[in-house]
């Protein structure tokens, strides 16, 4: 079975800074995968990369069959990613916004209500504006917003960030149902405990390529040597997607 996500020495340019500088990843169908690494690694831009926003200028990168180096934009509408920045409109409430981005991402009214409750957005905290929220309550928005599309790929950039207990137990278990509902997920994390306990195997990311891999994947495992590829101590870089019409970004795609 052709795997969901595939990258073979895979190098990714952010202006001239080589973000990726040689990624080998494979993600089968079904499977919750951990990226860790230090900061600056590339774990993110591994995650915009899946997502068509972030181009692969060598090697070669599929997502769902997509191929990454020829047509990025045909895979958005399929995968879902959730960033550091909500996407959110500030001024819309949270069930505007939730609608919206269903209705972008191809889904439907009873989709955006049930994620809502999912997250317990369907109260009081429906009608409040976004510009009012808490962090958390950021966050678990823009999860509902993933949870209405039903994306085939789930890329989350540090899910449990700005949550408290609660809403970190329903992240790992929306991260579990995604898998059982025939989705697969990547996701980042820095609490190794929470994560290792959710996810099905561990890829390692350093200096820009792949350091450890499981090898149940099949996909070969390399080391970044020493002084080479990007600086691990440098935070991973921020692009913003100019095609704003595309219903991806820091919320969705």
């Amino acid at each position: 079975m052709e795997p969901v996500v595939s990258f073979r020495e895979a190098v990714c340019l952010l202006g001239r800074f080589p973000a990726l500088a040689g990624v080998d990843l494979d993600v089968g169908a079904g499977e919750i995968v951990l990226l860790q690494g230090p900061n600056g690694a590339g774990k993110t831009t591994v995650l915009r990369a899946c997502a068509g926003l972030v181009p692969v200028v060598e090697g070669s990168a599929s997502v769902l069959g997509v191929d990454l180096r020829t047509d990025p934009k045909a895979v958005r509408h399929r995968v879902g990613l959730l960033g550091h920045h909500s996407g959110l409109y500030d001024d819309l409430t949270v069930a505007d916004n939730v609608s919206f981005w269903t209705r972008a991402g191809r889904a439907g009214a009873s989709d955006a209500r049930a994620a809502m409750a999912r997250l317990g957005l369907d109260g009081r905290l429906a009608d409040v504006p976004v510009a009012r929220l808490s962090a958390g309550q950021r966050r678990r928005t823009s999860l509902a917003v993933m949870v209405a599309r039903r994306p085939e790929l789930w890329l989350l950039d540090e899910p449990h960030a700005a949550l408290d207990q609660d809403g970190r137990d329903v992240v790992d278990g929306l991260m579990v149902e995604a898998v059982a509902s025939g989705a697969t997920v990547v996701f980042v994390s820095h609490e190794p405990d929470r994560a290792a306990a959710v996810a099905h195997r561990t890829v390692t990311i350093a200096g820009g390529m792949t350091a450890a891999q499981d090898p149940r994947s099949g996909a070969p495992v390399a080391s970044a040597p020493d002084g080479d590829g990007p600086d691990p101590d440098l935070p991973d870089p921020d692009v913003s997607d100019p095609d704003v019409s595309d219903p991806v970004g820091e919320v969705v795609a």
